[in-house]
């Protein structure tokens, strides 16, 4: 189908990019500039701001507690924004859909940010806080049983990469992984995936923008060859958490998130692809108030519950 007529209008009309050097400190401000005011964001039972102890040092989190209950399965958010842009607040209203959906308590993650902090800093936040929340299931109430990583964009590279960190590890607390629209091949040559000449222009994020807005990452020692940066570069994915990977069709990021999906299942991991029809790259985070495309916070509510985590299979959307 034609990029969904919403999108399409409102990609029509994005203004162009400022001329000159990308200027992270311009862009978060006008990211930030668009941040709902607390009065008019999602209710939700509980939204608090803690300090997570991890060994890389003191993390700030949000945590989102969609309702009353003795217990709840948790979810631990990396927001989106090429390692250098985002915050707990331009992300704030998707993680409360998605604690809202599934009923887990999210535990969003405001790591450190490129260029200021040198990889492997974020990474190092994102899987220390994974740790801290095992580490303190009793005074978050954790039931024991779901502890998933999720991220959008680059968010999802995160996840992706904590998970294979962890199995590294020994640690085998994580149960899922949930990438939305994910990085996960930092190698931008155009001629690896079609969909980064399919999807080049016109819906947004656009494949020559790929290479300077992810350089404050890589100028930081992020190497694109090594798995935790590009995960789709690991040789062994077998013993993964189960995965549900959502793509969008007019994504040059496309091909690279269902790639990775098959090599999951190809591996003997439960994983689920599923490719939402219409929608851009970023759909979840900024278009998730239309109702075809909160469908993805619904598919993460049944990918999580106990019932249907088994489930393998590729969807279409």
């Amino acid at each position: 189908m034609p990029l969904h007529p919403e999108i399409a209008t409102i990609v029509a009309n994005l203004p162009a990019p400022p001329e000159g050097p990308i200027d992270p400190a311009f862009l978060r401000a006008d990211e930030e500039s668009h941040v709902a005011a607390p009065a008019d964001r999602l209710p939700l039972h509980a939204v608090d701001d803690a300090v997570a102890a991890a060994p890389s040092g003191d993390v700030p989190v949000r945590i989102y507690t969609p309702a009353e209950a003795d217990s709840y399965g948790v979810i631990v958010y990396f927001h989106g924004g090429a390692f250098f842009l985002g915050s707990l607040d331009t992300h704030d209203h998707v993680a409360r859909a998605l604690a809202k959906e599934t009923g887990c308590r999210v535990i969003s993650v405001g790591y450190r940010l490129a260029p200021e902090h040198r990889f492997p800093a974020g990474l190092t936040d994102c899987y220390g806080v994974v740790r801290w929340v095992s580490e303190h299931g009793r005074d978050l109430n954790r039931d024991g049983t779901t502890l998933a990583v999720a991220g959008d964009s680059s968010g999802g590279t995160f996840a992706a990469a904590v998970a294979a960190m962890a199995h590294d590890d020994g640690f085998t607390a994580i149960t899922h992984q949930v990438l939305y629209y994910p990085s996960l091949d930092l190698d931008f040559d155009e001629d690896r995936y079609a969909s980064l000449r399919e999807n080049a222009t016109g819906y947004g994020l656009e494949t020559a923008g790929l290479k300077p807005f992810n350089a404050f990452y890589l100028d930081s020692g992020a190497d694109p060859a090594d798995p935790l940066v590009s995960p789709i570069k690991r040789e062994d994915l077998s013993g993964l958490p189960a995965a549900l990977v959502i793509t969008a069709e007019y994504d040059p990021l496309r091909d690279e998130g269902e790639l990775y999906g098959r090599r999951l299942t190809e591996a003997g991991v439960e994983a689920r692809i599923s490719r939402y029809a219409g929608a851009n790259h970023g759909f979840v985070a900024n278009f998730g108030w239309i109702p075809e495309y909160h469908a993805a916070f619904t598919e993460t509510r049944a990918f999580l519950a106990p019932v249907t985590a088994g489930a393998t299979g590729a969807g279409q959307r």
